[in-house]
């Protein structure tokens, strides 16, 4: 177990960061399936895909922050933790056909070694029977996830249920009968730590808007509308950074140094808006390839839709965490909830082309990072 010293800020060890190479390419495998299923099932089932493994790499995030990761037993958990979710990635393509019973076994045995080397190693505490109940939830969920491996006609709305299932969880308090629940005062977490996880988590989910960008400039001809498409995909980029790093960064930093409740403010600042957020940059990184891809051409409403959903769902998930730290929602974060729908409309109504939507995108995102005080002030 780690030295849970008062004060001081546990350290990001080289093993978590290790275990993050896996989520690299589970969020390519992500932003292609989306790509390759633009449909309101395909993205109903990319949601799902994504819940279950942000929840799994959420949950290895909170636990590393009790174990050591760095002594030899913390250090194989979370390499079988890491090979597990190296399956689920590779399942990830055909998880709604022949994949899913591979997906399901590696989600299912993460939860359910990470919960029970836990209730294990903390045997005869309070955090001992936290974990203990999580695991109880998570074979809860497991049966769901199991049987919509096993029936494939209700395959997603079976696996819908086993994410409400394990996002209820923290909220429930694992609620047991003859056990109740385990109040949030009693998961004793470093929160600094924690942030800085989900803030490495989220680089690399603007990292895959990277990859995709240049990985269609390498093969493109490098004219002037490419160009012009690649830099307003930076734009965005940019503008997500910005309003997350500059506007957020120090907020949450100084959050977490003076909350008393740390897994309370984790779980709803973190667990759940860190996720929307890693969502909407997938979602974003879909529109950015789309609109470089055919960049003159009109774009189908499914592309519009994606392009006009991914800064949106960010920016719920940046106001939801601004809210948890700050208490109050910059009014600036309301310009793309105006103007984005807005512009995809005129877009899909005037048949234009990838290239005026994604200059109305960077516009609107950059606007309202530059429009915003950075820092405390933001608040």
């Amino acid at each position: 177990m780690r030295e849970r010293a008062e004060s001081g800020h546990l350290k990001v060890t080289t093993v978590e960061l290790f275990f993050d190479l896996v989520y690299v390419f589970t969020i390519i495998q992500l932003s292609h399936y989306l790509l390759e299923h633009q449909t309101w099932t395909g993205a109903l089932e990319a949601v799902t895909l994504f819940a279950a493994v942000w929840w799994a790499w959420n949950y290895t995030a909170w636990a590393a922050n009790w174990i050591d990761p760095d002594h030899p037993a913390g250090r194989m958990l979370m390499l079988a933790l890491m090979a597990c979710a190296l399956l689920m990635a590779v399942a990830i393509h055909y998880a709604f056909s022949y994949r899913a019973g591979l997906f399901v076994f590696a989600y299912v045995a993460m939860a359910l070694i990470r919960a029970g080397y836990m209730a294990l190693v903390m045997r005869g505490s309070q955090m001992g029977r936290n974990y203990f109940q999580l695991g109880v939830w998570s074979v809860v969920s497991g049966v769901f996830w199991t049987l919509g491996a096993l029936i494939e006609p209700l395959r997603l709305p079976l696996w819908i249920m086993a994410v409400l299932i394990d996002y209820a969880g923290p909220y429930a308090g694992f609620w047991m009968p003859g056990h109740g629940k385990t109040p949030m005062e009693t998961w004793t977490l470093k929160g600094l730590h924690l942030l800085e996880r989900n803030q490495l988590i989220f680089i690399i989910a603007l990292g895959e808007s990277i990859l995709l960008l240049g990985g269609t400039m390498v093969g493109a001809d490098l004219n002037g509308t490419i160009v012009l498409t690649a830099a307003i995909g930076f734009a965005l980029i940019i503008a997500l950074w910005w309003l997350y790093f500059v506007h957020s960064g120090e907020d949450g930093e100084a959050a977490f140094h003076i909350e008393a409740e740390q897994a309370k403010l984790a779980r709803a600042g973190l667990a759940y808006a860190h996720g929307i957020m890693v969502c909407g940059a997938i979602v974003v990184a879909v529109a950015i390839e789309a609109i470089l891809a055919h960049p003159t051409d009109p774009l189908h409403l499914p592309a519009i839709i994606i392009a006009v959903a991914g800064p949106l769902i960010y920016m719920f998930g940046n106001a939801l965490f601004r809210r948890t730290i700050a208490r109050e929602i910059p009014l600036t974060y309301l310009i793309p909830f105006v103007a984005l729908p807005i512009i995809g409309y005129l877009v899909h109504g005037a048949h234009a082309s990838g290239l005026l939507l994604g200059i109305g995108m960077a516009v609107v995102m950059l606007a309202t990072a530059l429009l915003q005080p950075r820092g405390r002030a933001a608040s």
